[in-house]
C-alpha cells in the first residue's frame, strides 16, 4: 500500500500519513476526504511515497474530493523547489497555492433556481388552465415570453407553490444553475481597439511573440522591457496577450499593488470585451465568494487570461504561453511573511518549467534583473520615447532648507515655487497629483520639555496622529490610543505635534485652494470596497482637481489632464539603514514624475528635497536610469551586495528581548563555526525596529554568491540548534526588508 503525506485544512500546519485504498487514483495536489480522530475533516495531499516504517496501522483516506488535482504537476515543482530555496516547510507552500476560499468546506459554488418549461403548450390547454388556475397561467405565460427559462425569484413572490403544480403536471422543471460572483458586475467595459504602434513598440512586441512561438527545447529567455513612463508598455502587453490567445494559449499578468487593478483591469476587460468571461481577476480585495469563482473558472479553464498581485503566479492555468511582470522593480512583489517568496523571480522559474515566454517590464528595472541583460541571462528590449511623442515632463528640485526663513503654516508643506504652480494650473482647469509616502494627520506628538514622542505600547515606534478619528495610531500593529492633555513622561502640557502626513496635507489644500475639489488616496481613506476605484474613476472624469496619495498612486496610472506631480518628501525613504535606500529612492521619484505630462499638455515635475544633491534625486532630475544604475552597480559591486550576491536575514523573535538576542548569538557562533568560505556573516544586531507587535527583534545579516549555499548552512545550523520555544526563528532568502 502506498501513503500520502496530508496537509489538513484548518489554521494549523498538521500533516498526516493516511493509506490510499486500492483502486483511488490519488496524485499529489488532490484534495482528500479523511479520519481525524473522531471526525471526517478534508485535507490536500503533499506527496505520495511508500508509508512510514513502524508499528502501527496507516488510517485510509475516506474519498478523493475531485479526482482532479488542484495543484498542477508544473505547480507541485514550484512548492518543492520553494521549499527548498526559502527554506519553508512545504504545508507552508501548499497554502499560499490553495485560497483559504478554496480550502475551506463551507466555501461553494452560489446556485439559484431556475424554472424552465418542458414542452410546447397550446391555447386550449392554457385556456383551461386559465379557468382551473390562474397563477400557474400567468406563469407559463411569462415563461413563454421569456424564452422557456427565467429565474425563480423573477417570478413573483409565492410562486413557488404554482410552479410545484406545472412540475407535477409535467409542464415545467426546476434546476440549480451556478451563479458567478464577478467582482465587476454592474461594471460596463466598452470594446477597445489595438492602436498603432511606434518603430519601437512593434520591435519589443516582435521579439515578445517570438518567445511566446518558440519551438526550441530550451525555454526562451526572460525578456526585460525598460520603458519610460508613459512609452506605451501596456499597449505591448495587450498586443502580446492577444497574440497569446490567438495561438490557444494562456496568459498570466502581474501587477504590484491592488492600486493598480482597477486601471489594469479595465484595459485588458475593455480589450478582450468579446472574451470578458475569459478575464479572471485574483487579489486580497476579493470577497471570499468572488476568490472561489474566480480560482475555480481557471482551473477549469474558463477564464484564460488571469490579471493578479504576487500570488496570481500561482494560478491553475493550463497551456500557459506568456507570463507578464509589470513593474517589476517594486518590493511588494516580495511576500513579508513565510514563505517569503518574490513573485518576480516565481515567474521566471515557472516560465522555465512551463518552457513559455516571461516578459518584465518598467521604466526603472531593479538592478537585479538589469545585471542579468548584462550578464546575458536575460534579453533586453527598449521603449526609449513616450508613445504619443511627447517629451518626458520638466523636473524642478526645490531645496526645503531655504525655505525655513519663510512664513510657517502652509509652506511647511508646501514650497513657493510648488504652491504658485499649483495655483497657475488649477487656473487652466488641468489636474494635480501630490505625492507624500506617509498617512495620518501628524508624524507624531511629542513633548518639547523632555523631548520624548508619544510611542506605541507594543512598537518601538511613535505614535501617528489620525484627526478624523481623533486618535494616535501605530502604523506597525494598528494600536490606537487617545491623544493625551499633557505628556506622559514629564506631564507637561506644552505637548504638540511634529510632522505632517496625507491627512495635514488634505486640510491645508483645502485652506490654500478652497475652490479646488480635493481627494486624498491612502490606506485610510480607501478602506470601503471599491473606494479606490471610485476615487480613480471621479478623478479621471474630472470631477477632483487635486489627488493627494501614497505610494497607491506613484505608478501605473494613466491620467491625460494631469499636467503638474509635486513630491512632498522625497527623503522619506533615503535615509534609512538598507542597501536599497537609494534605488528605491530613485525608482519612486521617476515613477511618481511619469504621471505628468501623459496627454497633449507639456507636464511638470517639482520634488521637495532636505537633500538636493543626492544621486537618487539628481539622476531621477535628469530621467537618467543607465546613469544612476552603472553608479550604483559599481557601489553593490565594491561592498558584495546584490546582485553580485545573494543576502538571507536571519532573525530573531519573542516577547523576552534577552532570549531574543540570545538565541540570535548562539546561531551566529554555531554559524561561524559551519560556513563555508563563500559565506560572509554579519553581527547579530538589535533589529532598526528593534520592538514589534509586543516582540523583541534581532537580526543577523548572511551574504554568499550562491543562494543555496546560505539556506543550506542556515537549516543544518537550526537543525541541530536547539531554540526556546518562545522565541520565533524567521529565515528570509532574498531579504527585501532589512528592518
Amino acid at each position: 500500500m502506498q501513503a500520502a503525506r496530508v496537509l489538513i485544512d484548518g489554521p494549523s500546519d498538521l500533516v498526516f500519513d493516511y493509506g490510499i485504498p486500492e483502486g483511488v487514483p490519488a496524485i499529489a495536489g488532490c484534495r482528500v476526504n479523511i479520519p481525524l480522530r473522531n471526525r471526517p475533516a478534508t485535507g490536500t495531499i503533499l506527496s505520495i511515497g511508500p508509508p512510514p516504517e513502524g508499528d502501527f496501522a496507516l488510517r485510509e483516506i475516506l474519498s478523493l474530493i475531485d479526482p482532479e488535482p488542484l495543484i498542477t504537476p508544473t505547480l507541485m515543482k514550484v512548492a518543492h523547489w520553494m521549499s527548498n530555496y526559502y527554506a519553508t516547510p512545504l504545508e507552508q507552500i501548499i497554502r499560499s497555492f490553495l485560497p483559504t476560499s478554496v480550502r475551506q468546506d463551507k466555501n461553494s459554488e452560489k446556485t439559484r433556481k431556475i424554472v424552465a418549461l418542458t414542452q410546447s403548450i397550446n391555447d386550449d390547454e392554457l385556456d383551461k388552465l386559465a379557468k382551473r388556475a390562474p397563477r400557474q397561467h400567468l406563469i407559463v405565460t411569462v415563461l413563454k415570453n421569456a424564452g422557456g427559462t427565467l429565474p425563480l425569484k423573477d417570478l413573483g413572490e409565492g410562486a413557488s407553490t404554482s410552479v410545484k403544480g406545472l412540475v407535477k403536471r409535467g409542464w415545467a422543471e426546476v434546476k440549480n444553475e451556478a451563479v458567478r460572483r464577478n467582482p465587476d458586475a454592474g461594471t460596463e467595459f466598452i470594446e477597445s481597439t489595438p492602436l498603432q504602434l511606434t518603430p519601437e513598440q512593434a520591435d519589443c512586441l516582435s521579439a515578445v511573440t517570438a518567445a511566446i512561438d518558440s519551438t526550441e527545447d530550451t525555454p526562451p529567455k526572460p525578456l526585460l522591457l525598460h520603458g519610460v513612463t508613459g512609452s506605451g508598455k501596456t499597449e505591448v502587453y495587450l498586443q502580446a496577450v492577444q497574440h497569446c490567445i490567438d495561438q490557444g494559449k494562456t496568459a498570466i499578468v502581474l501587477v504590484p499593488e491592488i492600486a493598480l487593478t482597477p486601471q489594469t483591469i479595465q484595459r485588458f476587460k475593455s480589450r478582450f470585451a468579446s472574451l470578458q468571461d475569459q478575464v479572471a481577476v485574483l487579489h486580497s480585495h476579493l470577497s471570499q465568494g468572488e476568490r472561489f469563482d474566480e480560482w475555480h473558472r481557471i482551473r477549469k479553464g474558463k477564464a484564460r487570461i488571469v490579471i493578479g498581485a504576487r500570488s496570481g503566479i500561482f494560478a491553475p492555468l493550463p497551456d500557459l504561453g506568456l507570463i507578464i511582470v509589470d513593474e517589476e522593480h517594486e518590493n511588494t512583489y516580495k511576500q513579508d511573511s513565510a514563505p517569503r517568496y518574490h513573485g518576480r523571480d516565481l515567474a521566471v522559474l515557472r516560465a522555465h518549467l512551463e518552457s513559455c515566454a516571461v516578459l518584465l517590464g518598467s521604466a526603472t528595472p531593479s538592478l537585479e534583473s538589469f545585471q542579468n541583460t548584462l550578464s546575458k541571462k536575460y534579453d533586453l528590449i527598449t521603449l526609449s520615447q513616450r508613445a504619443d511623442g511627447q517629451s518626458l515632463p520638466i523636473i524642478r528640485i526645490v531645496d526645503m532648507r531655504l525655505e525655513k526663513g519663510r512664513q510657517k503654516g502652509a509652506v511647511s508643506v508646501l514650497s513657493e515655487k510648488l504652491r504658485a504652480a499649483m495655483e497657475k494650473k488649477l487656473e487652466k482647469d488641468e489636474q494635480i497629483i501630490l505625492f507624500l509616502n506617509r498617512r495620518g494627520f501628524a508624524r507624531s506628538l511629542q513633548c518639547p520639555g523632555c523631548g520624548k514622542p508619544v510611542e506605541c505600547l507594543h512598537c518601538a515606534v511613535p505614535l501617528t496622529y489620525h484627526r478624523t478619528e481623533e486618535r494616535l495610531m501605530c502604523h506597525i500593529c494598528g494600536h490606537q490610543a487617545i491623544v493625551p492633555k499633557a505628556c506622559p513622561s514629564c506631564h507637561d502640557p506644552a505637548i504638540h505635534l511634529q510632522g505632517y502626513g496625507t491627512e495635514k496635507v488634505e486640510s491645508v489644500l483645502r485652506k490654500v485652494f478652497p475652490e479646488a475639489r480635493v481627494a486624498r488616496i491612502d490606506a485610510d481613506a480607501m478602506r470601503k470596497k471599491n473606494a479606490l476605484k471610485d476615487t480613480l474613476t471621479r478623478f479621471k472624469a474630472h470631477k477632483i482637481d487635486i489627488i493627494i496619495g501614497t505610494q497607491m498612486i506613484a505608478k501605473g496610472l494613466h491620467f491625460p489632464n494631469v499636467t503638474l506631480v509635486g513630491v512632498l518628501n522625497a527623503d522619506l525613504s533615503l535615509h534609512i539603514p538598507d542597501f536599497r535606500a537609494g534605488e528605491r529612492t530613485f525608482q519612486l521619484l521617476t515613477q511618481v514624475a511619469g504621471r505628468a505630462g501623459r496627454g497633449e499638455m507639456e507636464g511638470e515635475v517639482i520634488i521637495q528635497t532636505f537633500t538636493p544633491h543626492s544621486p537618487s534625486v539628481q539622476f531621477a532630475r535628469h530621467h537618467d536610469f543607465l546613469g544612476y544604475a552603472e553608479q550604483d552597480l559599481q557601489f553593490r559591486n565594491q561592498f558584495g551586495y546584490p546582485p553580485f550576491s545573494h543576502v538571507a536575514m536571519l532573525g530573531t523573535r519573542s516577547t523576552h528581548e534577552r532570549r531574543a538576542q540570545f538565541t540570535l548569538e548562539t546561531l551566529h557562533r554555531r554559524l561561524k563555526e559551519n560556513a563555508p568560505p563563500s559565506v560572509t556573516l554579519g553581527e547579530p544586531l538589535p533589529s532598526p525596529l528593534v520592538r514589534s507587535h509586543g516582540q523583541f527583534r534581532y537580526q543577523l545579516m548572511l551574504r554568499s554568491p550562491r543562494a543555496k549555499a546560505l539556506t543550506e548552512l542556515i537549516q543544518r545550523v537550526l537543525k541541530a540548534t536547539p531554540t526556546p520555544d518562545d522565541v520565533h526563528i524567521i529565515i528570509d532568502i532574498d531579504a527585501y526588508d532589512m528592518s
